[in-house]
């Protein structure tokens, strides 16, 4: 494990250096979108809503959306002036029971690990909680913000739990529940049902098994061979083109929006084959060029040969 964080707990004149480590992970399962047809994965653009243009993230700023509509632009300047903790200290404000902290408020957890110097207070912090049978109502600065949280004990190693502020607790605010009344015979049974099914909580006997599904449905595609190999993304700019077979396509397409058919006799000639046709070109001219020349040869000596007769004459 690798600590995210270092600090001390603080509870009156005691100080206790810790470590912070994520104590959970998600294991959901996470798809990515791609193209049905070859795999590529599909890209999303940072496009503004007004004018329709893509978006630098360096031209990218924060908006708190007023209750009217009306959007509120904060600058970096203005971010600066909020308030901003990076305290590296975990303060102890009350002992609270256990029973007074809604778990609805948990958010969430983290391993405190004490430093070599803090074993002994880490331990005493730790026997008291145990033997109190309460929880240790904190505040501390995680990623510069404040927040509420409790230490508690869990399998001999002290846990963070960070908490949501109590108005971030919506209330549930629907009449249904109070309108409905269960008859004493119902209530009865339901009680004997309670008591069929009651048990002490195990969780190794639960496991996600949509995740387990998906991985072994993958695992099934795999080992049939249905799987595309991840393509190479193409770069909007600095690619090198084949001009050649992009001017070909080009005119198969003029010729398909004309209805006209496509001529393979028409596809670029083989490289050898070019050559072949170029040095036969090449040969014809040269021909050509030494027939015109004798040709000219020819006909400026008959001309000459004019010319003399009629002065002899």
């Amino acid at each position: 494990m690798r600590a995210i964080w270092k600090g001390a707990v603080s509870f009156g004149l005691v100080s206790v250096p810790v470590k912070l480590y994520a104590a959970t992970e998600s294991k959901d399962i996470s798809f990515r979108q791609v193209h049905a047809k070859d795999g590529g994965r599909i890209k999303y653009q940072r496009v503004c809503s007004i004018d329709g243009e893509e978006v630098a993230y360096a031209d990218i700023a924060k908006g708190y959306e007023t209750e009217d509509g009306e959007m509120v632009i904060l600058t970096d300047d203005d971010m600066t002036q909020l308030p901003a903790s990076s305290s590296r200290e975990i303060s102890v404000e009350k002992f609270v029971p256990s029973e007074q902290i809604d778990p609805m408020l948990f958010e969430k957890s983290y391993y405190l690990e004490p430093e070599k110097t803090g074993a002994k207070p880490y331990a005493l912090l730790r026997q008291a909680l145990e033997d109190a049978d309460r929880m240790a109502l904190v505040t501390v600065s995680l990623r510069n913000r404040m927040s509420l949280a409790v230490l508690r004990v869990r399998d001999d190693v002290i846990v963070l739990q960070t908490m949501m502020w109590p108005d971030e607790i919506r209330q549930a605010d629907f009449g249904s529940v109070d309108t409905a009344e269960a008859k004493p015979a119902e209530v009865k049974m339901a009680k004997m049902l309670v008591e069929t099914l009651a048990g002490d909580f195990e969780p190794d006997e639960y496991e996600d098994d949509y995740r387990q599904a998906v991985e072994d449905l993958v695992k099934t595609k795999i080992e049939g061979g249905e799987v595309k190999a991840a393509p190479k993304e193409r770069k909007s700019g600095g690619e090198v083109v084949d001009l050649l077979a992009a001017l070909q396509r080009s005119v198969e397409a003029a010729k398909s929006a004309r209805g006209e058919a496509s001529d393979d006799a028409e596809q670029p000639p083989a490289k050898k084959t070019a050559s072949k046709s170029a040095a036969k070109k090449s040969a014809s001219k040269s021909t050509a060029k030494k027939t015109a020349q004798k040709s000219g040869r020819k006909t400026a000596s008959k001309s000459a040969a004019k010319k003399s007769t009629r002065k002899a004459s």
